[in-house]
């Protein structure tokens, strides 16, 4: 039995050693010092990024004794861990930062902004202006199928009726108007007068045809002078029309005379409403008269209207005692209320003054160059 036991016994220690070294790889080697690990860059300490010192290996230089079933040893003693990375270590330990731009930074700091605008401005042009922001054309799906789709579904018949009105009512609207510009009467030292200056048209939006008449004359009285416009007008811009056609005078004396006509009327800036024009008589005689207007509104109904009315005329023209250059000027203030806007009684003054040989030949006949009167009339249109 003893002999049985001295024999096993080199074999159980031999086991023994086997399963502590099954435990731990390293158990009863002789650990030697570790080298120690090279020196991590240094970083460069900046206002941004303050120094930050090198992480060390807590076991180098560290004798790891032999032992049989050491607990809990390192596995990594023994190993040159000074290539590897410390663990969450700064990505930019050691950068100079003070150059970077900061992050979302703002593309326009530094940048002038004052004369930019908010938006492009809204002006009534088309869409195809500068002053507006371009259109993209339209996607080639958009043109790729039948002209008119809709002629599939409700006939074409049907539809071709519906376009003829969408026309009528968008793009060809025909109108008429009769405005009623001055209906009235005079007082003044010269008798009581009587006068009106009416005009209209009738057309679409583009051509229009316009007539226009004026006449005075004294109460009790033959006509003095009348005259009738017929113009073809054609808008040349917003608010603009150019006008061409003939003007037919007529006088109590029967010198009836008949002109060209080639005017320009419109809305000026500031709402001035302008009508200018030059005639050209069939004896050759160049006159041209300009007039224009402006409404300002004192309340929503009482509304203050300055007027003034200049002639001239390329030659002197003695049957009709008109004399070269400015023949006369007039001037005129009316105060109309609007009990509707198509119905405006009014009262006003009105100054007139014949100039150069007009005003030699008026009072070579006995006239008055001068004359100042009190009007009352009416402004209406329909």
């Amino acid at each position: 039995m003893n002999r049985l036991a001295l024999t096993l016994a080199p074999l159980i220690l031999a086991a023994s050693a086997l399963s502590a070294q099954a435990q731990d790889p390293h158990a009863g080697h002789v650990m030697p010092a570790s080298p120690a690990p090279r020196p991590a860059p240094v970083p460069v300490a900046t206002p941004q990024t303050p120094a930050r010192p090198p992480a060390q290996d807590p076991h180098a230089g560290h004798v790891m004794p032999s032992a049989q079933t050491p607990p809990a040893v390192d596995p990594h003693a023994g190993h040159d861990m000074s290539t590897m990375a410390p663990a969450q270590a700064d990505p930019h330990a050691g950068h100079n930062m003070s150059t970077m731009q900061p992050a979302q930074a703002d593309p326009h700091a530094g940048h002038d902004m004052s004369a930019m605008s908010m938006g492009p401005p809204d002006v009534p042009t088309s869409a195809d202006d500068p002053g507006r922001p371009p259109e993209a054309a339209a996607p080639a799906a958009a043109l790729s199928g039948p002209t008119h789709a809709a002629d599939l579904i409700f006939g074409a018949e049907a539809m071709e009726a519906s376009r003829q009105t969408l026309i009528a009512e968008n793009g060809d609207v025909r109108t008429t108007a009769v405005i009623i510009d001055r209906l009235e009467t005079g007082f003044g030292d010269g008798g009581d007068t009587y006068l009106w200056d009416v005009q209209g048209w009738n057309g679409g939006d583009i051509n229009r045809f316009w007539w226009k008449s004026e006449g005075e004359g004294d109460f009790g009285g033959a006509l003095e002078e009348a005259e009738l416009q017929a113009l073809y007008s054609r808008a040349v811009a917003p608010f603009w029309d150019v006008q061409a056609g003939v003007r037919q005078d007529f006088r109590s004396g029967g010198d009836d005379t008949t002109h060209l006509v080639l005017g320009l009327q419109g809305l000026a800036p500031y709402w001035f409403e302008i009508d200018a024009a030059a005639f050209l008589s069939t004896k050759g005689d160049l006159t041209a008269r300009v007039e224009a207007e402006y409404d300002q509104r004192l309340t929503q109904r009482l509304i203050l209207q300055p007027r003034l009315e200049i002639d001239a005329s390329a030659s002197d023209i003695p049957g009709l005692e008109i004399g070269s250059g400015l023949s006369s000027i007039e001037a005129g203030l009316r105060l109309r209320y609007e009990f509707r806007k198509e119905f405006a009684p009014y009262v006003g003054v009105e100054w007139s003054r014949a100039l150069g040989n007009t005003a030699d030949y008026i009072e070579a006949r006995g006239g008055e160059a001068e004359d100042t009167r009190v009007v009352v009339g009416l402004k209406a249109w329909f």
